[in-house]
């Protein structure tokens, strides 16, 4: 197949969307001019829901369902893998990153050394346990141990063999519900964090084995969303309690996006391009571009004309962002990000007449 699934593309535009509107509220909320709305909006986005995190493991749903199928039938399957993810993701990255050296210094008095940006261009400071440029890059790091771990799963045969990656869920859930009762170090939970957004991923590509490939069954894909959906509640009722970060977010809050992000995720798999909408699409095409460049719009919006202090003003905030990062991204869009990916394509190797790979994917939907 050589089309875009227009549901996945609605999904990206859902999820990118989301993390923009949590980023919003946030700096709207605290200004602390929100008078008499302060605790519906800090309600909204605190206590009840995170749209950002909801967001975010949308994303990871999806690139489970896309990113497994992407090992082309070549001669040298991992390597053009590989090479074809590189220029999906860096130079899009890197672009962001030179973004970071020229406003955040000036908006938000950031000052950056020379081996932290050195350490940034590499994707894997999240790794080595040091810290990002820009918060919201957290999500790669997520994204490049996924890529990593399909690689051994190739290599190994597993990540053909649907009944093992059903296995390996159900194991990981397990322990991700049964660990934080027997090991109280933070360290544990918060490794068991990460193990939870790449379960997510897990189900992504089990979802599109059961809706796809007919490989799995319905209830498959139902016993895994139910151990994740448990394992979401444990990890983030040990992780951060009642609260954190100053008593901004709730617990409740962060489980209840992840939770919610599922069930969307396998709601839209279900139903397939029926639930597809063109006005998202677009936005999911370029998400990846808004999800980079929606930081730089905040932030000089921020720093130069305020969030507001009532409806009209904040309005007019949350439209002026979501402007300014749409013409952004749809400019690094066309400039970088797609002559990027398309540049990758032209290093696959040739065919190889007994090579043994994953389909192909929907061109553009990775």
């Amino acid at each position: 197949m050589h089309k875009r699934l227009a549901f996945i593309d609605t999904l990206r535009g859902i999820a990118v969307l989301c993390v923009l509107v949590q980023h919003v509220l946030e700096q709207i909320v605290l200004t602390g001019q929100t008078g008499a709305a302060e605790g519906m909006l800090h309600g909204l986005i605190g206590y009840y829901f995170n749209f950002g995190r909801f967001g975010v493991v949308l994303f990871f749903f999806v690139s489970g369902f896309v990113v497994p199928y992407s090992f082309p039938d070549s001669a040298a399957p991992v390597r053009d893998f590989a090479v074809s993810r590189f220029f999906r993701l860096y130079p899009m990255y890197w672009l962001s990153i030179i973004l970071a050296l020229a406003i955040l210094p000036a908006t938000e008095a950031k000052v950056f050394p020379v081996w932290q940006v050195l350490v940034n261009l590499t994707m894997f400071q999240n790794v080595i346990g040091l810290p990002n440029m820009v918060v919201a890059h957290w999500t790669l790091a997520i994204e490049l141990i996924f890529y990593i771990g399909c690689v051994v799963l190739f290599a190994t045969g597993l990540l053909r063999r649907s009944t093992a990656v059903f296995a390996i869920v159900i194991a990981i859930s397990c322990a991700g519900i049964i660990m934080p009762m027997l090991f109280e170090q933070r360290a544990v939970s918060r490794l068991l964090e990460v193990v939870l957004n790449l379960d997510a991923m897990l189900i992504g590509k089990i979802t599109r084995d059961t809706v796809m490939g007919r490989k799995l069954r319905w209830w498959h894909v139902a016993i895994c969303l139910g151990l994740y959906s448990a394992f979401a509640l444990v990890i983030f009722k040990r992780l951060y309690g009642a609260d954190y970060q100053g008593n901004f977010f709730y617990s409740y809050s962060i489980a209840s996006a992840y939770v919610a992000a599922g069930i969307t995720f396998v709601t839209f798999a279900c139903y397939g391009d029926r639930l597809a909408w063109r006005g998202l699409t677009f936005i999911g095409m370029i998400s990846y571009s808004v999800y980079l460049m929606q930081v730089y719009a905040l932030a000089v919006a921020v720093h130069y004309f305020g969030a507001g202090s009532n409806l009209p003003q904040w309005t007019l905030f949350a439209v002026g962002v979501f402007s300014v990062t749409v013409l952004m991204s749809w400019a690094s869009y066309y400039a970088v990000e797609k002559p990027a990916a398309a540049f990758g394509r032209t290093y696959r190797s040739r065919r190889s007449a007994g090579a043994e790979a994953m389909p192909v994917p929907e061109r553009g939907v990775a």
